[in-house]
C-alpha cells in the first residue's frame, strides 16, 4: 500500500508552537528537508615525469604512470635490468653478460673480454743476426762507452762472430764496412781482417766509420800509421787491426807467439798516436785481434797479463774469435 503523503503539515507547527518547543523554521512553505549524500569526485593528473601527480580529494586513488628501471650490479656472470610500466603491470627482463659501472643510477655495459694495454720484451745481443749484417756475434757487446774511452786504464773485451756456411758477402756489410773493401788499405792481406774488426765496433759498439787507413793525416807520412778512424760516443778512436793465427791454421798458438804480436802492435800504437795530426787525434787507441779459434784467445789472454804495463798504456783490447766459413780472412 502507498504511504500516505504528507499533505498538510500546519496542524503539527500550530501543536508546536502551543506547546512552548523551539524548532527551525524555513520560510519556504514549500521546503523539504534534502540529505545530500557526500559524493567525491577524483580527478587524476598526470605529468610527463614518472613520479608527478595531482589529486583533487584525498579519498582519491592515485595512479602515476611511467617506465621503472631497476638497475644494480650483480654477480660475476652479469647484470639483470628489470623495465616495468606500473599501469600495466607488464615486465621486460633481459640479461647482459657484460661488466657493469654504475653511476648516478646510469647502468653502462661493456666489454671487459680483453685488456687494452699489452706489452712485450725482447733481448738481444748487440745487433745479432740483424738483416744485412755478416756473421752472428756473441759476447761482450755493447759494453764500450765514454767511461772507457776516456780512462787512462787499458780495458780487455772478447767475443766471437760466425759467419756459418755464407762465409764473406759484401751487401751484407755495413756502410762504414763496404767503404773499407771499396778504398782498400795499406796491406791488401790485412783487408778483411779490418773489416771484421770494423763491422765488429759498428755493430756492438754503434762506431761509424770516419777515415780509412789511407785518409788519416799524420804529422810524419812516413811514421807508423793505424788502420782507421772511428767515432764511438761522439769521440774519435783509432783502430789498430792485427790476425792471430798459426800455420797451418789448425796447428797449436802459443802464449809466445801471442806476446810476440801484442808487443808488437801494442808498441806501434804508443808511435802511431803521437803522430797523428791535431785534426784527426784520437783520445783513445783499440787493438783490434781477429783470433782464428779458442785456442788463440786463450793464449792471447794469457800473454796479456805479461805484458809490460808500460806498453799496454791506456789501449783498449778487442779480441774476436771467427768461427764458421771464415777462411776469406786468413787465407
Amino acid at each position: 500500500m502507498p504511504v500516505p503523503a504528507l499533505a498538510r503539515p500546519w496542524p503539527l507547527l500550530a501543536l508546536l508552537l502551543a506547546c512552548g518547543g523551539s524548532g527551525s523554521s524555513t520560510t519556504d512553505a514549500d521546503t523539504s528537508t534534502t540529505q545530500d549524500s557526500s559524493s567525491s569526485s577524483t580527478s587524476t593528473s598526470t605529468s610527463i615525469e614518472p613520479t608527478t601527480s595531482t589529486t583533487s580529494t584525498s579519498s582519491e586513488s592515485t595512479t602515476s604512470t611511467g617506465e621503472l628501471t631497476d638497475t644494480g650490479v650483480g654477480p660475476t656472470t652479469g647484470v639483470t635490468t628489470t623495465t616495468g610500466d606500473l599501469t600495466t603491470g607488464d615486465t621486460t627482463t633481459s640479461t647482459s653478460t657484460s661488466s657493469t659501472s654504475t653511476t648516478d643510477g646510469t647502468s653502462t655495459t661493456g666489454d671487459t673480454t680483453g685488456d687494452s694495454t699489452s706489452s712485450s720484451t725482447s733481448t738481444t745481443e748487440g745487433t745479432t743476426d740483424e738483416p744485412g749484417e755478416l756473421g752472428t756475434i756473441s759476447g761482450d757487446c755493447g759494453l764500450l762507452d765514454v767511461m772507457e774511452l776516456e780512462s787512462p786504464d787499458p780495458f780487455v773485451f772478447s767475443g766471437a762472430i760466425d759467419f756459418g756456411m755464407l762465409g764473406y758477402d759484401y751487401e751484407l756489410l755495413t756502410p762504414g764496412g763496404q767503404q773499407i773493401y771499396d778504398e782498400g788499405n795499406l796491406n791488401p792481406g790485412s783487408l778483411y781482417s779490418e773489416i771484421v774488426a770494423y763491422e765488429v765496433l759498428a755493430r756492438c759498439e754503434l762506431a761509424t766509420l770516419l777515415k780509412t787507413e789511407g785518409t788519416i793525416v799524420y804529422t810524419n807520412p812516413m811514421g807508423k800509421k793505424t788502420d782507421f778512424l772511428a767515432e764511438i760516443d761522439g769521440l774519435k778512436v783509432g783502430v789498430s787491426v792485427v790476425r792471430a793465427v798459426g800455420f797451418p791454421k789448425d796447428a797449436p798458438y802459443s802464449v809466445a807467439q801471442a806476446k810476440t804480436i801484442l808487443d808488437g802492435k801494442l808498441a806501434d800504437i804508443l808511435v802511431s798516436s803521437a803522430n797523428v795530426a791535431p785534426e784527426d787525434a784520437w783520445v783513445k787507441q783499440i787493438l783490434s785481434v781477429v783470433a782464428y779459434g779458442p785456442m788463440h784467445l786463450e793464449s792471447l789472454l794469457a800473454a796479456y797479463e805479461t805484458v809490460d804495463p808500460a806498453v799496454k798504456a791506456d789501449t783498449i783490447l778487442v779480441i774476436t774469435v771467427t768461427d764458421g766459413d771464415d777462411a776469406f780472412i786468413y787465407n
